[in-house]
């Protein structure tokens, strides 16, 4: 491809090939192939002129433009566009479309001849009217109808003018709409992505984990409790039950077998599943989830719902407050004045800007929300409930001992307990694993199909004998496995201070994997400045014994815990909570806190946890810190505070606008002018970030 350089400094490059050299599609690819073989660090293209802008490191520049200088334009495949590019292009889209309108607008009025003028403006006023029309045929009095009648007014008052502002006015608010709800899909749509890096594939009838870049289409996955399915694709073996909320919205799991569609995004939460590969593309799902969070009513905020009904609600009031103002003044111009100024419009927009851009806001620093509704809710909430493992313990913790029993050693006991935890997503069986590769104790699996008994713990066969592994009361009151009274002693002295996974072979012990749970560091801090925000309940739940809640508690600041609860029993504790009066975050990590997570008012996964659990919840914390929980209350309360204030000012501010107009003060076009002004500056304050970087900060140390 032959170039011109346009633009060279370090680390940035322009280069122009010439206009219609590619495509809008071939240009995506080439900064695809830039980008993954050329070694640039962000590429964009211009197909209009031919126009390539590549930032890259200062040591790739003769490597890139040597490859740029091979590729051959005509054999350019078509690609799709990265999030860099859809964001730019809407950028660019708004920035052209705003030019057109403030352009059409100074032409018309500067240049044009009055009946020309006149023409078009009435001919544009017929987009206004027929929207009205639309709404009045549908029953409904609402601003479209406002909207209609005030422009058809000043038009059969011979108000040109006033009639070309107002709808000037009303095209660059639908238009700063449409932008912001554009900008805020796409940054949601980025954070949603599916962060899966590799798949367990068959090959060779041997099952392995390979990066999922290296999947094609026809290739074979295994997909196993807990875990999310990564591409689209058809089973061809096994049997489970798959919850597909994120592209049906039907939140009870359905069963697949042989023959069965399956989708990237669900989620198996009972059962394995063997598929193969449909297609690679994932962007169904992520396009879905963002249009979920953008359009669906039963995510909106409460308060969202509520200022838009009461927005609908006053536009009779207008009509009639205009009636009034001309029957008893007998003046068509007060009149008109009231009819240019509505409260609907400035709610209507304000407000959902307000809560997508918290929502993107949120996105941005590493908090993904799935509405509106559940940043109302995490701003009221005043009681949090935490699960132990992994969520307020390290999400990294470690095997501190490995007690054998019987004729098995303690390698032996680490290899079949990694054998069977390899597979889930854990935090405890994640530490099995990673010790097992410390200890240089490799794990071929030897053993039959593994059932994971959700919340409980793991079964499978070996050498013809059942193998179990997973809490106390699994193996002991659930699967009866039977302890000697030497055996209860060495328990009850090791297990102090530990959590601990238990190893059943042939219905006898076999070994005890002690682990230590560390608590993260900041948790402390996160716990106080939670409560130096509102929460007044504290509450922990874990499986594990007294002792080691009870330590934990005194630790970290809790309100109240409970100790040895069962998972099946964590949704019930949630239940009664809220049953008191309390509304209820609840923060888990794990297959087994998916049930909880369900029954809180709002509820938070972490970053390590199992992939049910960030699909059941509500907000997904994208780093490892707790100390995002507390950015999220900040957020969430200042959001509210921002709705409030908006809420106030709307009200106060377009009263006075009426009552200028009802007192002569204000003619039709200084309302016309000063609501629709009002209204996009509210709207553009509501766009800003709710959080300033100094103020958060000290929110969070605090």
């Amino acid at each position: 491809m032959k170039y011109k350089i346009v633009y060279d400094r370090p680390g940035r490059l322009r280069l122009r090939a010439g206009s219609g050299i590619f495509t809008k599609e071939q240009g995506y690819y080439l900064s695809e192939i830039l980008l993954k073989k050329a070694g640039a660090q962000r590429v964009e293209t211009s197909y209009m002129n031919g126009g390539i802008l590549i930032y890259y490191p200062e040591d790739r520049r003769s490597e890139i433009l040597a490859f740029i200088e091979q590729t051959d334009a005509a054999s350019l495949l078509e690609g799709k566009p990265q999030q860099e590019d859809t964001l730019r292009e809407v950028r660019d889209h708004f920035q052209w479309e705003l030019a057109k309108i403030l352009g059409r607008k100074y032409i018309i009025s500067r240049f044009l001849p009055f009946p020309v003028r006149a023409g078009l403006i009435t001919f544009r006023a017929c987009r206004y009217f027929l929207k009205g029309l639309q709404s009045l045929g549908k029953g409904r009095l609402d601003v479209a109808v406002l909207d209609a009648t005030s422009v058809t007014t000043a038009i059969v008052r011979q108000s040109f003018t006033t009639a070309s502002s107002i709808m000037m006015l009303l095209n660059i608010t639908e238009l700063l709409e449409d932008y912001t709800r554009k900008k805020t899909k796409l940054a949601l749509s980025q954070s949603l992505a599916l962060n899966v890096d590799k798949v367990w594939a068959l090959r060779q009838g041997e099952e392995v984990s390979i990066p999922i870049s290296r999947v094609e289409v026809g290739d074979e996955i295994q997909v196993r409790s807990g875990l999310v399915i990564p591409l689209d694709g058809t089973v061809v073996g096994g049997e489970a039950l798959v919850n597909e909320s994120t592209m049906t919205g039907e939140p009870h799991a359905v069963r697949r077998a042989a023959g069965s569609s399956v989708y990237a995004g669900t989620v198996v939460e009972e059962g394995m599943l063997t598929v193969k590969v449909r297609t690679l593309a994932n962007d169904t799902r992520l396009q879905k989830i963002a249009e979920m969070i953008d359009t669906s009513e039963s995510l909106k905020a409460g308060v969202q719902s509520r200022a838009e009904e009461l927005a609908d609600s006053i536009v009779p009031y207008s009509f009639l407050t205009s009636l009034l103002t001309l029957a008893v003044t007998r003046n068509v111009t007060k009149a008109v004045s009231v009819l240019m100024v509505d409260y609907s419009c400035a709610m209507k927009l304000s407000i959902p800007i307000s809560v997508i851009s918290a929502m993107r806001e949120a996105a941005n620093r590493g908090i993904m929300v799935k509405g509106g509704k559940y940043l109302e809710a995490f701003a009221k909430a005043d009681t949090i409930v935490f699960d132990k493992t992994g969520t307020l313990t390290d999400a990294c913790p470690k095997v501190a001992r490995i007690i054998p029993f019987g004729e098995y050693e303690e390698r032996e006991v680490l290899k079949i307990a990694a054998c069977l935890e390899e597979h889930f997503p854990h935090s405890m069986a994640k530490a099995i694993v990673r010790h097992a590769e410390k200890e240089q104790v490799f794990h071929k699996e030897e053993h039959a199909e593994v059932e994971y008994v959700v919340a409980h713990g793991i079964s499978s066969m070996l050498y013809g004998r059942r193998v179990l592994i997973g809490s106390a009361h699994f193996i002991f009151e659930d699967e009866k496995v039977m302890l000697s009274s030497e055996e209860e002693e060495i328990l009850e002295r090791e297990v102090e201070g530990y959590s601990a996974v238990y190893l059943a072979v042939g219905e006898r012990l076999a070994g005890m994997l002690c682990i230590e749970d560390p608590v993260r560091q900041e948790a402390k801090e996160v716990i106080a400045g939670l409560k130096n925000l509102g929460i007044r309940h504290v509450i922990m739940l874990t499986g594990d014994g007294e002792a080691v809640a009870r330590s934990v508690k005194e630790r970290l600041g809790i309100t109240r815990y409970r100790a040895q609860v069962l998972p099946e029993d964590k949704a019930s504790v949630i239940e009664e909570i809220k049953k008191e009066g309390h509304t209820v975050i609840m923060v888990g990590d794990g297959v087994n806190d998916s049930p909880a997570l369900a029954a809180a008012d709002v509820s938070v996964a972490m970053k390590e946890g199992s992939d049910i659990a960030k699909e059941v919840a509500d907000v997904t914390l994208l780093s490892a810190s707790l100390r995002e929980l507390v950015t999220l209350r900040v957020l969430s309360q200042s959001l509210m505070k921002r709705i409030s204030r908006n809420y106030h000012f709307i009200l106060g501010f377009n009263t006075m606008l009426i009552l200028g107009g009802i007192l002569g003060i204000l003619t039709p076009y200084a309302s016309a002018l000063l609501h629709n002004l009002s209204t996009m500056g509210i709207s553009g304050v509501s766009m800003l970030p709710c959080l300033e970087e100094k103020r958060d900060e000290k929110k969070i140390d605090r």
